[in-house]
């Protein structure tokens, strides 16, 4: 899924490539989208790499390339899940990765959460999944369908379903829910250094995310998943 923003730079992108047969440099990506700096989109275009939507030609400058649109996405992803197949089968370890056939109880499941770069949160209200009794305690739990592949070095690939406790604690190297820029959300590593938070993903594909820290705010840890053969 992409966000708003992600699907209108990579449209620009795609037709000014079929018009040109070059990519535009990242100030006209910045002006036709109306952002304020370059940064946001460094970060949108590496959103669109890490979904396999485009891909940066090495040694080359303004050079990217559109490997698919949105319309392909479901079959793309497939695809790409059958190349890695080290990857997708990686345990997060025996007891936070469940296949589950037993008591159960139901949280609220949220919508989908980016293991790659950011993408906005989304609530349902009206939506719940069943997960096991025995992987929650005494607090407020939710759950969260993972979207993207930069966190599969820890086991987690795109459609598991993680379970995630409410709570703005959080210690060096946990997997948190971070809520960047009080709208976007993203599942990743955190590390707060020097006046800093380090949002990592556990695949080396994908660089770690810098941020001030009133940008960054902890919904939640991961204590868990639910993956559903």
């Amino acid at each position: 899924m992409l966000t708003r923003k992600q699907r209108e730079l990579l449209t620009f992108i795609n037709v000014r490539i079929g018009e040109t047969g070059v990519s535009p440099s990242f100030d006209e990506m910045r002006d036709a989208l109306g952002l304020r700096s370059k940064s946001g989109v460094h970060r949108l275009v590496s959103g669109l790499e890490e979904r396999g939507f485009i891909r940066r030609l090495a040694h080359k400058a303004r050079a990217l390339e559109v490997i698919r649109l949105p319309e392909t996405a479901a079959l793309d992803n497939h695809k790409s899940h059958q190349k890695h197949p080290a990857q997708r089968t990686k345990p997060l370890s025996a007891s936070a990765v469940t296949n589950f056939k037993g008591h159960a109880v139901q949280l609220p499941l949220h919508g989908q959460i980016a293991a790659g770069t950011p993408i906005e949160a989304l609530r349902d209200p009206n939506n719940f999944v069943d997960v096991p009794s025995n992987m929650i305690g005494r607090g407020q739990y939710y759950a969260l369908t993972v979207s993207g592949a930069s966190m599969e070095g820890d086991g987690i690939i795109d459609g598991d379903i993680v379970v995630i406790e409410e709570g703005l604690q959080f210690e060096n190297n946990d997997i948190v829910v971070a809520l960047v820029r009080n709208e976007e959300a993203t599942l990743k590593r955190i590390e707060a250094h020097n006046n800093r938070i380090i949002l990592r993903a556990s695949n080396l594909d994908f660089p770690p995310q810098e941020y001030a820290p009133q940008d960054v705010s902890v919904q939640g840890r991961l204590v868990g998943l639910v993956r559903k053969y």
